[in-house]
């Protein structure tokens, strides 16, 4: 399958590498490709330069949004998410119709320090910010309720733990949760919101987690839902 993976911090090149380690043609978007490359610093996360990741991935190719846009059949939304739908503006409307937008970003604002809060929430989501912007696109959100390392590396964390998915067409989920098999999440563990508004309380979920992250003072941990 053919993916973009739009951003590219530590989410977007993790997400990148582990798709094409599972056998997808990747590429990953930039707003500029000589600003990206040229960039010698570590990011404010401590991630490396760009261009160190790169020569250590010269399979995954690096071009502009809207040329990630044209490539691909599925879209990965890993940017920062106060500039997600900027970004996704200049992958363009037309590149994003008909096409799975998996949406993994969360809209924090970290203005106050940690735990951030979210510059949407309650009564509406980025996810569906997205999907009105975009209409002809199949909006999905997942995978932005763990650490990125955990998106793709289930196995870190020993025992039953469960991903979130929601979005309004449902082969567009299918889709996605395949994505997500092949990271190696259980069929069993991805729980289905339902329609793109279940965005809310799986973004709504992120104060909980930077709270605890604080608590145990590790970002590699999980939740469990257990039924009777």
């Amino acid at each position: 399958m053919k993916i973009a993976v739009i951003g590219t911090g530590g989410v977007g090149r993790t997400l990148a590498a582990a798709l094409t380690g599972a056998g997808h043609d990747v590429v990953i978007g930039t707003r500029n490709t000589d600003t990206t490359l040229s960039n010698t610093d570590s990011d404010a996360f401590g991630n490396p330069p760009y261009s160190q990741w790169q020569r250590d991935h010269d399979n995954i190719a690096l071009v502009t949004f809207a040329q990630a846009g044209a490539f691909a059949e599925v879209v990965v939304n890993a940017t920062n998410g106060a500039n997600s739908l900027a970004a996704l503006e200049a992958v363009g409307a037309d590149n994003l119709s008909g096409k799975v937008l998996l949406d993994v970003a969360l809209p924090l604002d970290l203005s106050q320090g940690m735990p951030p809060t979210l510059t949407v929430a309650n009564t509406d989501s980025l996810a569906e910010q997205i999907q009105r912007a975009f209409p002809a696109a199949k909006v999905v959100k997942a995978l932005n309720s763990v650490a990125f390392p955990l998106m793709v590396d289930p196995s870190r964390i020993p025992g039953e733990h469960d991903l979130f998915v929601a979005g309004d067409d449902e082969d567009a989920k299918a889709t996605v949760r395949s994505l997500l098999g092949g990271f190696g999440w259980p069929a069993g563990s991805v729980i289905d919101l339902g329609g793109i508004t279940g965005a809310r309380g799986a973004e709504m979920y992120s104060r909980l987690y930077f709270t605890l992250a604080g608590a145990l003072d590790t970002f590699d941990f999980n939740i469990h839902v257990v039924r009777a």
